[in-house]
């Protein structure tokens, strides 16, 4: 059960209601995420153009989906897990490839390095080792590419926190965090 209740586009107003029908507008569904979020429109607001920033970086959409997986999983945040392998695969990932991105080992090395970094951030918070940065850019990560890898995860830590707070309703298909062998 919701400790924060989800803000309904019918009932919301004001900014809740014009950033709940920008959202409805462009995704075709209001996730609950986002209506637990409208509790606080500036917070929802703050996310929404945090994240479409970075849809304009260096970084792709599929492996930017990848990076989100990998922090879900890190955080073992069942909403963006399961929220994220839907969109992962509506971005082109394959079912393989979202699995392998939740265990920071994709098949590609270069995606792996990046899943690795990022996984490696959320662990240790940011502390990563010299070794950590150099491992990555050894991999053929630009210190643009790299920074967007920080930037990606510190939005992705946000909502996996603010569900795990909130216990927001999973409204996409349930995957649970145990990652067992495939």
């Amino acid at each position: 059960m919701p400790r924060i209740n989800p803000v309904q586009t019918a009932e919301a107003t004001g900014k809740s209601k014009q950033l709940l029908e920008g959202v409805q507008a462009k995704l075709g569904i209001t996730p609950n995420l986002m209506k637990t979020l409208a509790a606080a429109p500036a917070a929802l607001e703050a996310y929404l153009n945090f994240g479409a920033a970075l849809s304009h970086g260096v970084l792709g959409a599929k492996f930017r989906e990848q990076i989100a997986l990998t922090v879900a999983q890190a955080n073992s945040c069942e909403y963006c897990l399961s929220a994220h392998s839907a969109i992962g695969q509506m971005a082109g990932l394959s079912l393989d490839e979202i699995y392998a991105s939740r265990a920071s080992r994709p098949k590609n090395a270069k995606e792996e390095a990046g899943l690795q970094f990022a996984q490696a951030i959320v662990v240790q918070r940011g502390e990563v080792p010299d070794n950590a940065v150099e491992a990555v850019r050894k991999a053929g990560y630009t210190d643009a590419e790299i920074t967007e890898i920080v930037a990606n995860v510190a939005i992705h830590i946000f909502p996996n926190h603010f569900n795990h707070v909130a216990q927001t309703e999973v409204d996409f298909p349930h995957v649970s965090p145990a990652l067992e062998a495939v």
